[in-house]
């Protein structure tokens, strides 16, 4: 049963903040990285203060429709497991596409099957009845991209078909919301001046990054967010779990993290973005968003005084250099790059085309 046909039009989702933009996403199959591409538009009639909107419109102030490129969504086999995906050819991957021989694998693995206290039950479970595209108790079925598809009685992914239906290792049917705080600092030598990359002379920024322990893969220290909690409230609670190691602290040392942290995260901060991921966890009836904020330690002084210690589900955590060289978990490439330049520092030595033609 269709209910729904939403999802391919930009909307503004009741509940959360105004600043989220939501877009319309075509699919296309691509062996490349995942990467936004604006639909051209006509100029903006300031270019110099709109430049970095208009290359990148994940920028909340702005509605550009997006045509989101999913390639880790087909990573096969699925993570963790020896199951392959049914092959998704890229005419079509667009559930406007009708494909009436598709059959794709369906997966969910036990640690979801168990019945942890994250997860919901199997769609036919009695009892079960969740309400999708709102707010169902105190778990969010909204998107962060607006309304979408359930049909049968299932959420359909709004970027298109993966190969695999189910939920995989996702919690949740339809959306799974996750939060990603980018802590960043300016790269210093010994003397405590900000060090620039020779080819591009702009200062080099540093963001701390955690080694998954799960596939070994660098990211952004983030985690799920908690039935009714809040989004500012996740994303300090898993900064503090995944690189202060705030789990295995006493009492005490926890309540002199709080007071270190409060300045960091209680000052201005920027929103990279909101929305739909790119995830190897990925399935056609369970998908994974995200809200990315960067919190920037201007002079250092914050961030020097706290200790980095791995905790949770991190195996390393350390400050890191940020280039193009770095390749990382799902998208945290992109929103990293995204930082950047909403920063104004070192990305690539390849200056890329003109900005805002």
């Amino acid at each position: 049963m269709l209910l729904l046909a939403g999802a391919l039009r930009a909307a503004t989702v009741p509940g959360f903040p105004p600043a989220v933009a939501v877009f319309s996403f075509t699919v296309v199959l691509s062996t490349q990285p995942a990467r936004c591409v604006l639909q051209r538009r006509p100029p903006l009639s300031n270019s110099s203060a709109n430049c970095w909107s208009c290359l990148h419109p994940v920028n909340m102030f702005n509605s550009y429709n997006v045509k989101f490129y999913h390639s880790k969504a087909f990573t096969s086999p699925y993570p963790g497991s020896c199951v392959e995906r049914s092959q998704v050819p890229e005419d079509k991957v667009d559930w406007l596409i009708e494909w009436k021989d598709y059959n794709p694998v369906e997966y969910t693995a036990m640690s979801v099957l168990a019945g942890p206290n994250w997860a919901d039950p199997q769609i036919n479970d009695k009892g079960f009845s969740p309400k999708f595209n709102e707010r169902d108790g105190e778990v969010e079925r909204r998107s962060l991209n607006g309304l979408y598809v359930v049909e049968n009685g299932r959420p359909r992914n709004p970027s298109g078909r993966t190969g695999l239906t189910g939920r995989g290792l996702l919690g949740r049917w339809g959306p799974n919301h996750a939060a990603d705080p980018v802590v960043t600092r300016w790269k210093r030598d010994g003397s405590g001046n900000k060090v620039a990359h020779p080819v591009t002379g702009k200062n080099i920024l540093q963001f701390i990054a955690i080694k998954r322990r799960d596939c070994g893969e660098w990211a952004i220290p983030g985690g799920m967010v908690d039935p009714g909690e809040k989004i500012s409230a996740t994303l300090k609670r898993e900064f503090e779990e995944e690189a202060l190691n705030s789990l295995q602290k006493s009492p005490e040392e926890r309540a002199e993290l709080e007071k270190q942290l409060h300045k960091l995260f209680s000052q201005e901060h920027f929103v990279v973005y909101r929305g739909y991921v790119d995830d190897p966890r990925n399935t056609d009836n369970a998908w994974m968003e995200t809200e990315a904020v960067n919190y920037h330690d201007e002079t250092g002084e914050t961030m020097d005084n706290l200790p980095l210690e791995a905790g949770d589900d991190a195996g390393i955590v350390k400050w890191v250099d940020i280039s193009e060289k770095l390749k990382l978990y799902a998208s945290h490439s992109y929103f990293i790059k995204l930082v950047t330049e909403k920063r104004g520092a070192h990305w690539s030595e390849d200056p890329g085309p003109e900005c805002c033609e």
